[in-house]
């Protein structure tokens, strides 16, 4: 079977990719080994949101007098939200499914293997293609800790599932994805600790913005452990899990009912057939790829989570439309510049743009301007006793360079000053703009 684009992973790169080539008119054939949508839609992105928006409105109605409303005897279901969950995951997954079918995508079940660049096995039968995209996401990394494997440890996929709730929880890693798990079993009432190797928690994002979060996390009985490191576990005789861990000159254990690994992610490249390509690999062993999302082999392309460049869904998206505008013959180009990041706790941390630690490392002039979030009345409105904090940091003629947020909505809003970036604005440009009064977005045009 000849085809012009052959596509392996069904992912948010790799479906996106399919449903615009396939819209442009190419015929196109996509293999995915377990289900549409990837890690994203079937255990990440989709549905830890999912979950963490029944843990929102439980937070919200046990704290509804603080409205004026009065609920008493406030629960949840953790079976019925895990269930629901699963409800949103098939749904999303049956429309990416008609995508593809409206697009006149060939979605093949399998698992792929590259014999050439043109030339994709998949069970018995032999693909021929002109183009290649690969898009094969990334998995769990599972660090060396000794007796890890002796023990019932969760990762993300577990974590998702749990139907019963542990009494406590230890998070090795306070990243974006140990964070969200946290926010969302301290909500429903599991006591939680996580364990961190560096100073701060979520090492990306803006270090003030992530300590004030810190903060608030631990006002609802998070515990934090900074600058340690673990490095044992097993279990005990009561069938907890103890894990032991160094801490500056101290050593110490704490003992949980579970144990969660969330320390990163590592790209899939294994039983591809990638050695039978001249691909060029960077130190991390990540796909290289130009702006264009080209590998050093032409013909073929590379997008998402394996060229680690940023392990995002909505990064994956738009390297797959660059990469089939290229292979269309339509001027496009991937920038990174402006990627946003978020972090759906409650409240949300929001990023974009660079840092002030990253200024610093990279030697750049740079000037911050901070607001309390109440500036924005509509915030005031809707966060009874909460505060958050806008930051933007700008070069010395006003130029926006990244922008920080802690406070809800933070995930729509940063988007605004993501735009203003890859735009080239200055601060004064928000003025230019007419925000709808009242949002919580005006806290832009009052720097």
């Amino acid at each position: 079977m000849d085809f012009q684009l052959a596509i392996i992973g069904g992912g948010p790169a790799g479906y996106s990719a399919a449903e615009a080539a396939g819209k442009a008119g190419l015929k196109v054939v996509l293999f995915e080994k377990n289900a549409l949508g990837g890690v994203c839609l079937n255990e990440g992105c989709i549905p830890t949101k999912t979950l963490l928006y029944s843990a929102k409105v439980f937070d919200g109605a046990r704290n509804a007098s603080k409205y004026a409303v009065k609920a008493d005897n406030v629960s949840f279901d953790v079976g019925k939200i895990v269930s629901r969950k699963q409800k949103v995951v098939r749904k999303l997954v049956l429309g990416i499914k008609n995508k593809m079918s409206e697009s006149g995508v060939t979605v093949v079940a399998g698992e792929a293997y590259i014999q050439d660049k043109n030339t994709i096995k998949c069970g018995d039968e032999i693909y021929k293609c002109d183009n290649l995209i690969i898009c094969t996401g990334s998995k769990t990394f599972v660090p060396p800790i000794s007796g890890i494997e002796n023990v019932d440890y969760w990762t993300h996929r577990e974590a998702l599932d749990c139907k019963e709730l542990p009494d406590s929880l230890v998070i090795i890693g306070g990243g974006v994805i140990g964070m969200e798990f946290a926010s969302y079993f301290c909500s429903l009432g599991v006591k939680v600790s996580v364990i961190e190797m560096t100073p701060e928690i979520l090492g990306g994002m803006d270090k003030e913005l992530s300590s004030l979060l810190r903060a608030e996390y631990s006002k609802k009985g998070i515990s934090f452990m900074l600058n340690t490191k673990v490095t044992k576990v097993c279990k005990d005789d009561a069938g907890k899990v103890n894990i032991y861990y160094t801490s500056g000159d101290n050593e110490d254990c704490i003992i949980s009912d579970k144990v969660l690994l969330s320390v990163g992610r590592h790209p899939v490249t294994e039983g591809l057939g990638l050695e039978n390509l001249s691909l060029s690999f960077n130190k991390q062993h990540k796909i290289m790829v130009d702006v264009n999302m080209k590998t050093s082999l032409d013909g073929v392309y590379a997008c998402g989570d394996i060229t680690g460049t940023s392990m995002l869904a909505h990064t994956a998206v738009r390297e797959a439309e660059v990469a089939v505008h290229h292979i269309c013959g339509t001027s496009d180009t991937m920038n990174y510049k402006a990627i946003p990041g978020v972090v759906y706790t409650n409240p949300e941390i929001a990023s974009v743009g660079i840092t002030e630690e990253m200024a610093k490392l990279a030697g750049v002039e740079y000037n911050v301007d901070k607001l309390p979030m109440a500036y924005a009345g509509r915030f005031v409105a809707e966060n009874e006793g909460i505060n958050g904090v806008c930051k933007i940091i700008s070069d010395s003629d006003g130029k926006i360079l990244g922008a920080h947020i802690l406070g809800n909505p933070a995930s729509e809003l940063i988007v605004i000053a993501g735009i203003m970036i890859e735009e080239g604005k200055k601060i004064d440009d928000f003025k230019k703009y007419v925000f709808p009064h009242p949002t919580v977005g005006e806290i832009f045009r009052e720097f």
